[in-house]
């Protein structure tokens, strides 16, 4: 071996050593900060329908997390189309997704945003459960059992921990 093959050798093994370390300490920041939100759901419930039309659901979804998500699906034996509607000066529109704050909660009540039932398979009785899946952008989906309420109810929903 000469000097110059010597001299490429260690400047080879010396980049690829380089490009090995950066990947794990990359890897290894990319696990710590950006680590998979996961969410819990509280005070589940559906109002009883009045016809087999529609229906409301309602819950609290907390992110414990860093990271942000967002609420992207909801799918239900009881309903091929549930949409996310938010509101907003009292008019409800459907949306593709809601966020989930970092260290914070997403509010689905009445009057304001919820997850829509159309045109339903059957109509649940006061109760009755009815599942849910709920899917995010970047947490595992998360499945919560609905409990049908009478139509008057409201959940009172408090904050105070």
């Amino acid at each position: 071996m000469n000097a110059r093959t010597t001299r490429t050798l260690a400047a080879a093994l010396s980049l690829t050593a380089a490009l090995a370390i950066s990947g794990c300490s990359s890897d290894a920041d990319t696990k710590a900060d950006g680590a998979k939100p996961t969410m819990t759901v509280s005070g589940a419930f559906m109002p009883e329908p009045v016809n087999d039309k529609m229906a409301g659901a309602f819950m609290v979804i907390k992110n414990d997390s860093k990271t942000a998500d967002k609420l992207t699906g909801v799918t239900s034996p009881l309903s091929d189309d549930l949409q996310i509607h938010e509101t907003k000066d009292q008019k409800m529109q459907q949306v593709a997704s809601m966020d989930v704050p970092a260290n914070g909660e997403l509010n689905l009540e009445r009057g304001g945003n919820h997850v829509m039932f159309m045109g339903l398979k059957n109509k649940p009785k006061v109760g009755d459960k009815v599942t849910v899946e709920l899917r995010f952008e970047k947490a595992d989906p998360v499945k919560v059992e609905l409990d049908v309420k009478e139509r008057t109810y409201n959940a009172q929903n408090s904050n105070a921990h």
